[in-house]
């Protein structure tokens, strides 16, 4: 869809460029990967930086979601302003990092964020102040780096930085200087890292900014720009000769080295509340441990990333600072990119269920049926590429995708669709809560065929009714009335059926309605902010009331609702 040509970034060019931005990290996100050969040979940097993105533009999408909802929108729609817009997106892609390069594109955005949104801006940024906003993304993205190495993702933004700096004009003008800036340091990258010279390969992270650069200039001009380098790594022009080849410096990082000599064997992501003056000693005793490591945030938040052989330590150093939280450890495994060796390939499943669930108690329940699961924690629904990561994790020629929630469709639909041009058959049913997840699974035969396994998992999820009971956040309107903040509220098949003052009660309420069409199976899964005795009530209750009906119970952990109740 063509865009408005602007001259100028505000709220709504912001939404837009995040959109860019997404599509064409989408597009190139295979190849980046591709070419991931620093610091570590992994092969995801394309994914890595995609999911980053994923959740700064959903953090965008979620502030106009709560401007439109406000009264007199619809004939007054002022919107998010530019403040708004780059503070969700500079904060979306922190919480939402992955990576060396998801990180460090975090911290980007964020020293783009402190000039655009600072007190005083302007409603609209212009070209001095886009020029301005460039150069603070550079160099606080350099300072986040432990040990900066010439040749990466750093050098691009960087020279994206100068390009601007010498541009006259608009914001169209500026950003497509920095646009062909960066391009032109991205094709010279084998030149400064050599590494990437002996495998003939232009930096992956630098190979995405240009993308995401690219996209910022569309956002602008409504012109859609060139993101490969002005020179394909490997042509003999390209590639610096024996004269002109760069060694890695001694006294840089010495990931540089890492797929050669060995290295850590764990990567450790975190995100960590904590004071700078913590995190200042922090960013010491990681350096000590290992390699790779980048610190970015501020204002008492902050992503960490790091190398290291000792994992449990690197986390141990998050604690004594702050308070960690979603710590990502991944093993880079016995004869991977580090230890050099070929990994064996491993052989493909013929049929996985992967099923998003909203606590760890079902996620153990899932496994143990055989399912691959993705943790949806309350408040934090997982993006599409979360969803095709475990559908390759899952390494099946078949895979039945359970998103288990009605307003991850599209997300899982995404993911799926995703999946399918990467030669994975996938059957996406559209069950709306975990117990219809569970009914589904209970049902699968992975000897049957395809199309007839996903029929009678499909016919099991639709036969079985679902109900939640929650707690009201704030006043509201609802199909069963008004609620106040802290009611109870028993919700069945996704609307309010009762409120109420009391869990058990109100339980028992919805149980009740959901049994008078019938059932031969209730299943109850508690939560951990749930009554103790919730269970043990509703169960007598089936017992003495409802002949010849079963149930089975199971605990959720921490799931967001206080009790899921299914009736098949």
């Amino acid at each position: 869809m063509a865009q408005v040509p602007q001259t100028f970034l505000d709220g709504l060019a912001v939404r837009t460029w995040c959109g860019l931005a997404l599509r064409a990290l989408g597009r190139a996100r295979a190849e980046i990967d591709a070419i991931n050969v620093y610091p570590v040979a992994d092969g995801d940097t394309g994914t890595n930086l995609y999911l980053t993105v994923e959740s700064a533009a959903t953090a965008v999408e979620a502030v106009f979601a709560g401007y439109e909802t406000q009264p007199g929108y619809a004939t007054q729609p002022a919107g998010p302003t530019l403040a708004d817009a780059v503070r969700a997106m500079a904060h979306g892609a922190l919480i939402g990092a992955r990576g060396n390069s998801g990180t460090i594109l975090a911290q980007l955005l964020r020293g783009m964020a402190q000039v655009l949104a600072a007190d005083g801006a302007q409603p609209r940024c212009d070209g001095p102040a886009l020029r301005l906003a460039l150069r603070r993304a550079a160099d606080s993205a350099r300072q986040a780096v432990a040990h900066p190495v010439e040749g990466t993702v750093l050098t691009v933004a960087s020279a994206a930085a100068d390009a601007a700096e010498r541009a006259d004009g608009d914001c169209g003008s500026v950003a497509r200087a920095a646009h062909e800036g960066a391009r032109a340091a991205l094709a010279a990258t084998p030149a400064q890292l050599s590494v990437l010279a002996r495998a003939g390969v232009v930096d992956a992270g630098g190979s995405g900014l240009v993308a995401v650069l690219g996209a910022l200039v569309e956002a602008c001009t409504g012109e859609t720009v060139d993101t490969e380098p002005d020179r394909a790594a490997g042509t003999p022009d390209a590639l610096p000769g024996p004269e002109t080849e760069a060694e890695p410096d001694p006294d840089a990082d010495t990931g540089a080295c890492a797929a050669e000599d060995g290295g850590p064997a764990f990567e450790v992501i975190y995100l960590l509340e904590a004071d700078d003056t913590a995190v200042a000693r922090l960013r010491t005793r990681l350096d000590a441990l290992g390699d790779s490591l980048v610190v970015v945030g501020g204002d008492g938040l902050w992503n960490v990333h790091v190398h290291v052989d000792d994992a449990g330590a690197a986390v141990e150093a998050g604690v004594e600072a702050g308070r960690p939280y979603r710590i990502r450890i991944t093993h880079f495994g016995l004869g991977d990119v580090h230890t050099g060796g070929p990994r064996p390939p491993r052989e493909r499943a013929q049929r996985a269920v992967v099923a998003v669930v909203p606590g760890q108690g079902l996620a153990e329940l899932y496994t143990e049926a055989g399912a691959t699961t993705v943790l949806a924690r309350p408040g934090e629904p997982p993006a599409s590429g979360e969803l095709l990561a475990a559908v390759r994790r899952a390494h099946a020629r078949e895979v039945v995708l359970l998103p288990n929630d009605a307003e991850l469709r599209d997300t899982a639909a995404a993911a799926a669709e995703q999946a399918r041009t990467e030669g994975v058959r996938v059957a996406l049913i559209p069950t709306r809560s975990a117990v219809q997840g569970i009914a589904a699974l209970a049902v699968s035969e992975p000897g049957r065929r395809f199309d007839e396994d996903v029929v009678q998992m499909t016919s099991a999820a639709g036969a079985t009714r679902y109900g939640e009971v929650v707690v009201a956040e704030h006043r509201s309107w609802t199909t069963a009335g008004i609620c106040q903040a802290g009611d109870v509220l028993g919700l069945i098949d996704g609307d309010v059926a009762v409120i109420g003052a009391d869990v058990t009660t109100t339980a028992e309420t919805v149980l009740d309605r959901m049994l008078q069409a019938g059932g031969e199976l209730v299943t109850l899964v508690v939560g951990d902010e749930a009554p103790e005795t919730v269970a043990a009530h509703l169960e007598t209750r089936v017992r003495e009331s409802y002949l010849a009906v079963d149930t089975a119970v199971y605990r959720g952990g921490h799931q967001g609702a206080l009790l899921l109740i299914g009736v098949e």
